[in-house]
């Protein structure tokens, strides 16, 4: 059987990258002189649409030749687990491109009654949705970094030889200091 844990840390260290990367280029709704705008809010939306399909692949392709080849089990757990937080962040996105493809038909429309407040929970609506993404995409990210770190081929070699060792480990640190030889009894030490 292959050791395929280096590779599956490389993967699981790209998809967090990846998903970094979608994250950077969402749609900042804060900044009053930058209308959020449908375009792009459609840029991003195409994008996330495709990163559930990432992980996904990686564990189709490791879960089939896991006995095969070795990958390892956390690996294909942490890849199933980033599949659905990358689909929320995109279904929230999508709830943004909705509210403002409602909000740009309105305004053709005209100024009807209430449209000012109609804006005001399109702006509520999509920081909602924004914040909900960036954080499925930032704690994903950090998630996947996790499994590559306990997947790790020089941790798993560091732990087994540990486990494997019959040596007792030595203290870095120096021992401490003999302490002065005691007095014998009845005689009462001095010091100088």
């Amino acid at each position: 059987m292959t050791d395929n844990s280096a590779s599956d840390v490389l993967a699981l260290r790209a998809t967090a990258s990846g998903f970094d990367a979608v994250r950077d280029k969402l749609p900042i709704t804060s900044d009053p002189n930058r209308p959020l705008e449908n375009v792009a809010v459609a840029h991003q939306l195409s994008a996330l649409g495709t990163l559930p399909t990432e992980p996904a692949d990686e564990v189709l392709v490791r879960a089939a030749e896991h006995r095969q080849d070795g990958h390892t089990a956390p690996a294909i757990m942490a890849f199933a687990a980033a599949v659905r937080p990358a689909s929320e962040a995109a279904t929230t996105l999508g709830v943004v491109a909705h509210r403002l493809t409602a909000r740009d038909q309105a305004e053709q429309i005209g100024d009807a009654p209430g449209a000012r407040d109609e804006c005001d929970y399109d702006r509520l609506v999509a920081d909602n949705a924004l914040g909900m993404a960036d954080k499925a995409l930032r704690q994903t990210a950090e998630d996947l970094r996790a499994a590559a770190a306990a997947t790790s081929p020089s941790s798993a070699r560091a732990d087994a030889a540990r486990s494997r060792s019959t040596t007792p480990t030595t203290s870095p640190m120096p021992p401490p200091a003999a302490a002065p030889p005691a007095a014998p009894p009845g005689r009462i030490a001095r010091g100088r």
